[in-house]
């Protein structure tokens, strides 16, 4: 037993020793992490001393500098009423579009027309180009086939087709009217899908086809669209500029198969077509025509695939660097737009990128349909309109005069948001108020028939638009007219295409004619009653050193401090001829100070015994 109880006291006293070792370790470790921690207190102090953020300066007041904001005001169009009168001054007229249910492309797109005195009486008449019924189809008993020649007979309208030549079924787009053989009486060529057509002005009434005679039918494969007459070699008299649209024919129409959103045929979209070249033909004289559009450097190529790229419709003409030459502007349709710079040597250069049309703001390409272009600010500044496809705005280039770089100003001028919604064919400068400043006139409508049912934002049949210029000191340049400050006729809906503008009952206000494509037109008359002053002016020239027509030549009005200037040039809008007289709006202007005309050949006739509030007549006289 004594021996067991040594054994343990023995066990006990050797784990002694070994207790206190791990006691003192112990100690020690947690010494040292409360050494190591105070340690990185310290230097975290440390750290922050140095790198703490520096208190803020005291704030110090500092006088602002005085801006200078220019003061604009809001403004509202003034009131000026327009009146339906189409059934009144005798126009049935209703455009056949030809549409049988194939849903081909053309059936979209005309609804020209053109307004001239073919009688030579002092009013203005009007011819509508109509298409007509495929001939695969059978036509309707009550479809029309024909063009249509109002004659105006003191604000009435009488149809006088029958037995004109022009009574005759085309499938046309747009005409051109211009004395293309300087004998006094206006002459017409219609562009159509299929051989054009020119039409001799013989007088009393009747006209007769030359096209073959005068080589201006072009192939009977081409779909021509905007046209017009033009002195592109200053030689006196009147060349022919036509577009084409793109290279189209029912069997390659039908084999796209376009459809809709949710079902149904489609009418076509211009990308799936080959684009085109145009025609410029040379007048040489004794009513022949040389088709010189390759020499003259017109055939532009796309430069990737090295086909035809223009696929045009609008058409207008401008020398818009003031260089003695008149230039060509088109618009094209999903492509670049042109402008030709002509040289003055028989040649053009294309000229639409540098000169800053081509492009949306962005560098795309839109759907340009209609286009004009005017002295929109004074006699200062060019303003090219163009009327765009649905959701693109329709463009305002803007450039200096006599300069060829324009900047697009849709967005800044208030035209742009206001048109983004709507497909917008026809463009048309006017002054409705006769206050000196150029309005707009715009007709919209769709393709399609259906597009509400995919597209709830569009609709096929849309208000044509008018927008008053309030002037570049404005907070909105261009003011949308609503319908109570200019009548409920002029924005009644509509399928519309060509706008043109007309003094038809010579009351000196400027008249609004709009054409539909598969519908009847309509003619609105300007019941201004504001007590404002104008002035018409109508230019005749000698038929030698300057067309008859006086087509190109421009006029300066100057009234007190201000000088208003427009060109004589029938061409412009959508497949349009507008009138060929020039309305000056004076407002509140008493007297005419000056009228200075600036012939298309360079020579100048300065006026100053001018009445206003009537139409004066000028004549070229050769300068001695």
């Amino acid at each position: 037993m004594a021996k067991k109880t040594i054994d343990k006291t023995r066990r006990s006293d050797s784990q002694e020793p070994d207790e206190q070792d791990d006691a003192v370790i112990g100690t020690a470790f947690r010494w040292s992490l409360a050494a190591i921690f105070v340690g990185l207190a310290i230097g975290g102090g440390v750290i922050y001393w140095i790198n703490r953020p520096q208190p803020a300066a005291p704030t110090q007041r500092t006088e602002l500098a005085s801006v200078a904001v220019r003061q604009v005001a809001t403004v509202q169009p003034p009131d000026v009423q327009f009146a339906d009168v189409t059934k009144a001054a005798g126009i049935n007229f209703v455009h056949n579009r030809g549409a049988a249910g194939a849903k081909l492309l053309p059936e979209t797109m005309g609804g020209g027309v053109a307004v001239f005195d073919f009688d030579d009486d002092g009013d203005q008449d009007i011819l509508f180009l109509n298409s007509k019924n495929w001939p695969w189809d059978t036509p309707l008993p009550d479809q029309s086939q024909q063009l249509a020649l109002y004659r105006n007979d003191d604000g009435k309208f009488t149809d006088v087709t029958q037995g004109s030549g022009l009574d005759v079924s085309i499938y046309a787009m747009g005409a051109a009217v211009g004395d293309y053989d300087n004998d006094g009486r206006v002459d017409v060529f219609v562009s159509a899908v299929g051989a054009n057509h020119l039409f001799h002005n013989l007088g009393d009434g009747k006209f007769a086809d030359v096209s073959e005679s005068s080589k201006t039918a072009g192939e009977e494969t081409d779909w021509s669209s905007g046209c017009g007459w033009f002195d592109f070699d200053n030689d006196g008299d009147l060349d022919l500029f036509v577009c084409n649209y793109v290279r189209w024919n029912k069997e390659y129409d039908l084999a796209q198969n376009f459809q809709l959103v949710g079902g149904g045929r489609a009418y076509g979209r211009p990308q799936n077509f080959e684009g085109t070249f145009p025609y410029l033909y040379r007048n040489d004289g004794d009513g022949l025509f040389t088709d010189v559009t390759a020499q003259a450097g017109l055939q532009v190529k796309n430069p990737l695939t090295n086909v035809p790229l223009a696929k045009s419709l609008g058409l207008t003409f401008c020398d818009i660097d003031e260089d003695g030459w008149i230039d060509i502007l088109v618009a094209n349709d999903t492509v670049q737009n042109l402008i030709f710079k002509n040289t003055g040597k028989g040649t053009f250069l294309e000229f639409g990128v540098p000169a800053g049309i081509a492009f949306d703001p962005s560098g795309n390409a839109r759907g340009a349909m209609g286009i004009d272009v005017a002295a929109i600010r004074g006699s200062d500044s060019m303003g090219i309109a163009i009327g765009n496809f649905a959701n693109e705005m329709t463009a305002m280039y803007v450039s200096r005069r006599g300069q060829m770089q324009f900047t697009d100003e849709a967005i800044s001028t208030g035209l742009g948001p206001n048109t983004r919604l709507q497909l917008t064919f026809g463009v048309c400068y006017l002054d409705y108020d006769l206050d000196g400043r150029l309005d707009l006139m715009c007709a919209n409508g769709h393709l399609e028939e259906d597009i509400n049912r995919v597209q709830p934002s569009q609709h096929y049949a849309q208000p044509p638009q008018l927008f008053w210029n309030a002037g570049p000191l404005s907070d909105t340049e261009f003011v949308a007219v609503d319908p109570a400050h200019c009548g409920e006729d002029l924005v009644a809906p509509m399928v519309g295409r060509a706008v043109a503008y007309l003094d038809y009952d010579r009351d000196g206000d400027q008249d609004v004619l709009v054409t539909a494509v598969g519908g009847a037109p309509r003619l609105l008359r300007n019941d201004q009653q504001l007590g404002r002053h104008g002035l018409r002016v109508r230019l005749v020239g000698d038929g030698k050193q300057i067309n008859r027509d006086a087509i190109g030549s421009w006029v300066e009005v100057t009234a007190g401090d201000k000088t208003y200037r427009q060109q004589v040039m029938p061409t412009r809008s959508y497949l349009t001829q507008v009138e060929l007289p020039l309305t000056f709006g004076l407002g509140d202007a008493k007297q005419i100070d000056s009228l200075e005309v600036q012939w298309s050949d360079g020579t100048k006739s300065l006026l100053h015994d001018v009445k206003i509030d009537e139409l004066q007549t000028i004549r070229y006289a050769p300068q001695e």
